[in-house]
C-alpha cells in the first residue's frame, strides 16, 4: 500500500516545534536538581530566545501576511496567518508558566535574604533612600513624551522598557510615555539588617513619575515593551561594498515594524492596551500580558551580581580538560602521525587557539586560511591571525558578515583583519558561509604539508565553554586537497570543485544524505540491519524527512537526537514507528552534529557544521566531514551510546508533537554529567601515564 508522505499529520510545524523546544528550556528552570541561580539563568535564556524568535521568525510571517502571501508552508500546510494565530495561543500558555516560575524562584531567592519587591513594600527606613536614588540617578535621565494632536506617537526603540502614563488635570485627560534610558541599571539594590531588596527601575519610575508632570494627577501607570521585525532584506545584488551594505542594513533593522506588544499587568489586571495596540498596528494576538516585570533577560544580570556570594547556588565549577587524543603532545607533531579528536566543552578549546597561535610564530608556516562565523568579543584567534600577517604569512580569512545579530561584530573584525594585512573575504553572494574550517600550510622536512581543522562549532572561545561541539585536526591527504580547493573556490573565480572526501553544501550534503539513507533501506531489505543515528540542532528539510519516513516504513531503525526544532513526528504506526526522537536539554547547549550510518557493518560516521534544515542544505556553504581514523570512530560510537543512555535530561518526542521525560525506576544517567566525569578521568589517566605509573 502506498503511503502519502505529504500527509500533514506526519509533520510538526517549524515555529510551533521551536516554541516546544523553548518550553523544554523553561523546564530546566523548574528542575529542582539544578541550582537556584542556574534555574534563573534558564528562565532568562527562554526570554532571550523568545525575543529573537519574534524579531526573526514572527517578523518574517508578519511580512508574508502583510503582502497577502497565502501559500501554505510545505509540511503542516498552515498559512502565515494561521501560523501566527497558533504561535500566539501556544506562546501565551508558555508565558503564563514562565511567570509562575519566576515568582516561585523569587520566593526561593528570598530564603537567602534577597527579596524581590516593589517600592511600596520596602521597609519604611529605606523609602527615603529610594526617593533619593530616583532624584539623583534616575530623574535627570528621563524624558516624558506627551501624545496629542501636536505630538504624535513616538518611534519607540526595539526591546526597551517604557512607562505608559494616564494623567489628568481639571480640564483634560492626557497620555504620556516615559522610556527607560539605556544608561540606567535595570534594577536597584537596597540593604538593611542583612537583607537585600531588589527593586526594578521601572517600578521606581512609576512610583515617582508624578515629578515629571507638575500640575497633573497620575491616574494610572504600567510598563510595556515592543519587539520589532528584524527580518529585513539585505540587498546583496549590486552592492559594491558589502561592509557598507551591512552597516546600512543594521541601521534599517532597528526601524522594523512592531510585531509584539508586552504589558506588565501585575498592578492593573484589566489593562487592554488598545491604544498602544492600535498605535502600533497590532492585533490582539500580538499582545502579551504578564504578571511580573517585562524582559526577564535581566535575570542574567541578577545572577552575575550574586554569583560570588552565592556560589553554592551555581553548578559546581568544571574546567575543560586536556583532550584525550592530544594529551601534552605538540599538535603539529602529533597530526603528522594521526588524526586528533577534540570534544568541547568537556575538553579544552585551547588547542584550537594554540593551532593558530603556534602557526603565527612558526617560520615554517607559509599560509593560514580560516572561516569565521561567530567569534568572541576578545577573540584570541583574531589576535593570532593579525600576528600571523605581521609575521609575513599569507593569511586569508572569510568573515561571514551575514551571521545574524553578529553582523556588527563581524564588520569590525573584518576591518581589523584588513588593517593588519590579512586578505579578508566577506562571504558569498546569497549564501552564508557556515562552515568551520582552518587550513595551515607548513613546510615539514622540505615538503609542504596541509594541516586542517574541521569542526561542528564556531571559532569562539567563549561559547566553546557552553556549547558541545566536536572537531578533528588532520593531515589526511584527501581532506587536505579538498580544503585547498575549498578555500580557492571561496576566494577566487572557479566552478565548484569535485571534492574527494569532504561533502560541501549547497546541495551536495543533502544529495549525499539521501543516498546514504537509500543505502540503509537496501541493507534493511537484504540483511535486516539498516540503522541510522543522527544528532543535530534541528530537522526541518522536507526532502530528508520524507526519506527518513521511507526508511522507517522499510524497517530501518532510526535514532534521532534533535535538541530543538523537529518537523518529523515519530511513533506513527506504519509510518514512523521505527523512529525515536530524543531531545537533550541540560547544562550545556547540545550543538554537535553527528551522522552515523550502519552500512551493513561497514559503518560510516560524519561530523558536520550543518543541520538537516533546508537553509543548511541549500542556502549555506556547509561542510560534512568523514571520521576516518578507527580510534576516533570508536570514540564517537562510545559517545553515541552515552547520549542514548541519558534518562535524566532526555525528552522523547511523541506522535502528537509533544515531548515527555523518560520514565525510569532504574539508575539515573545524565549524559552531560557522565561526559564531565569521563573527561576528568581521562586527564587523571594521562597524568598517571606521564608519571609512568600503571593502573589496573
Amino acid at each position: 500500500m502506498d503511503i502519502n508522505l505529504n500527509n500533514r499529520n506526519y509533520y510538526n510545524n517549524r515555529e510551533l516545534s521551536w516554541l516546544m523546544f523553548n518550553y523544554r528550556v523553561l523546564e530546566e528552570s523548574m528542575d529542582t536538581s539544578n541550582p537556584l541561580l542556574e534555574r534563573l539563568k534558564f528562565l532568562a535564556i527562554t526570554a532571550s530566545n523568545l525575543d529573537e524568535f519574534y524579531m526573526v521568525r514572527v517578523g518574517g510571517l508578519k511580512d508574508q501576511e502583510f503582502v497577502e502571501y497565502n501559500v501554505p508552508e510545505n509540511k503542516t500546510q498552515l498559512t502565515a496567518h494561521e501560523q501566527l494565530i497558533e504561535i500566539s495561543k501556544l506562546n501565551k500558555k508558555n508565558c503564563v508558566d514562565a511567570y509562575e516560575q519566576f515568582h516561585k524562584l523569587m520566593d526561593e531567592l528570598s530564603e537567602y535574604n534577597i527579596h524581590f519587591t516593589r517600592p511600596d513594600k520596602l521597609p519604611e527606613s529605606l523609602k527615603s533612600e529610594l526617593e533619593s536614588t530616583f532624584d539623583s540617578e534616575i530623574f535627570p535621565t528621563l524624558t516624558p513624551l506627551g501624545i496629542d494632536a501636536y505630538r504624535s506617537f513616538p518611534k519607540l526603540m526595539n526591546k526597551k522598557i517604557n512607562i505608559y502614563v494616564n494623567l489628568s488635570n481639571d480640564t483634560s485627560e492626557e497620555i504620556a510615555i516615559v522610556q527607560l534610558p539605556s544608561v540606567l541599571k535595570r534594577f536597584y539594590e537596597f540593604r538593611e539588617r542583612g537583607n537585600t531588596y531588589i527593586v526594578m527601575t521601572e517600578d521606581i519610575i512609576e512610583k515617582f513619575v508624578y515629578k515629571l508632570f507638575n500640575g497633573y494627577t497620575i491616574d494610572r501607570t504600567f510598563s510595556f515593551r515592543i519587539t520589532r521585525n528584524a527580518d529585513q532584506t539585505l540587498h546583496e545584488e549590486g552592492a559594491l561594498d558589502m561592509l557598507v551594505e551591512i552597516e546600512r542594513f543594521l541601521k534599517e533593522r532597528e526601524k522594523g515594524v512592531a510585531v509584539r506588544l508586552e504589558i506588565d499587568v501585575s498592578k492593573y489586571k484589566k489593562i487592554n492596551g488598545s491604544f498602544l495596540r492600535n498605535s502600533l498596528f497590532l492585533t490582539k494576538e500580538d499582545v502579551f500580558k504578564y504578571d511580573g516585570p517585562l524582559d526577564l533577560t535581566f535575570l542574567f544580570e541578577l545572577v552575575s551580581r550574586y554569583k560570588n556570594e552565592l556560589k553554592n547556588l551555581l553548578f559546581k565549577p568544571f574546567y575543560p580538560q586536556v583532550p584525550k587524543f592530544l594529551g601534552q603532545q605538540n599538535i603539529y607533531d602529533l597530526a603528522l602521525e594521526r588524526d586528533i579528536f577534540l570534544h568541547h566543552p568537556y575538553e579544552s578549546f585551547q588547542p584550537v587557539v594554540d593551532f593558530i597561535e603556534q602557526a603565527s610564530l612558526d617560520p615554517d608556516v607559509y599560509a593560514i586560511k580560516q572561516t569565521l562565523y561567530r567569534v568572541s568579543n576578545d577573540s584570541p584567534i583574531i589576535q593570532a591571525l593579525k600576528k600571523s600577517s605581521a609575521n609575513g604569512k599569507q593569511v586569508t580569512v572569510l568573515v561571514e558578515l551575514k551571521a545574524r545579530f553578529d553582523e556588527e561584530n563581524n564588520v569590525q573584525w573584518a576591518k581589523e583583519l584588513e588593517d593588519a594585512g590579512c586578505h579578508v573575504i566577506y562571504g558569498m553572494n546569497y549564501l552564508k558561509t557556515h562552515s568551520k574550517i582552518t587550513l595551515v600550510v607548513k613546510k615539514v622536512r622540505d615538503q609542504l604539508v596541509s594541516f586542517v581543522h574541521l569542526s561542528t562549532g564556531n571559532y569562539n572561545d567563549s561559547t566553546a565553554k557552553l556549547y558541545t561541539d566536536m572537531g578533528i585536526i588532520t593531515t589526511d591527504k584527501k581532506i587536505s586537497k579538498d580544503a585547498i580547493n575549498f578555500f580557492n573556490y571561496l576566494s577566487g573565480y572557479s566552478n565548484k570543485p569535485q571534492y574527494e572526501s569532504l561533502l560541501v553544501a549547497p546541495y551536495e550534503i543533502q544529495d549525499k544524505l539521501v543516498e546514504f539513507i537509500d543505502r540503509e533501506i537496501e541493507h534493511q531489505k537484504k540483511q535486516g540491519n539498516g540503522y541510522i543515528f543522527a544528532k543535530m540542532n534541528a530537522l526541518t528539510d522536507k526532502r530528508l524527512i520524507k526519506k527518513l519516513l521511507q526508511a522507517s516504513i522499510a524497517g530501518v531503525k532510526i535514532d534521532l537526537m534533535i535538541r530543538g526544532i523537529c518537523c518529523l513526528r515519530p511513533n506513527i504506526e506504519g509510518v514512523s514507528d521505527n523512529i525515536t526522537v530524543r531531545s537533550i536539554v541540560g547544562r550545556f547547549l547540545e550543538h554537535s552534529r553527528i551522522y552515523y550510518f550502519g552500512n551493513g557493518g561497514e559503518e560510516e560516521i560524519y561530523l558536520s557544521s550543518a543541520d538537516m534544515m533546508t537553509r543548511n542544505m541549500l542556502k549555506r556553504v556547509e561542510i560534512m566531514f568523514p571520521v576516518v581514523d578507527k580510534n576516533i570512530q570508536e570514540e564517537v560510537k562510545e559517545l553515541i551510546d552515552i547520549f542514548l543512555k541519558d534518562n535524566v535530561k532526555t525528552r522523547i518526542g511523541q506522535s502528537d508533537g509533544t515531548y515527555k521525560y523518560i520514565e525510569t525506576t532504574g539508575k539515573k544517567f545524565n549524559s552531560q554529567e557522565e561526559l564531565l566525569k569521563r573527561a576528568l578521568k581521562n586527564t587523571a589517566l594521562l597524568h598517571l601515564d606521564n608519571a609512568n605509573i600503571s593502573i589496573d
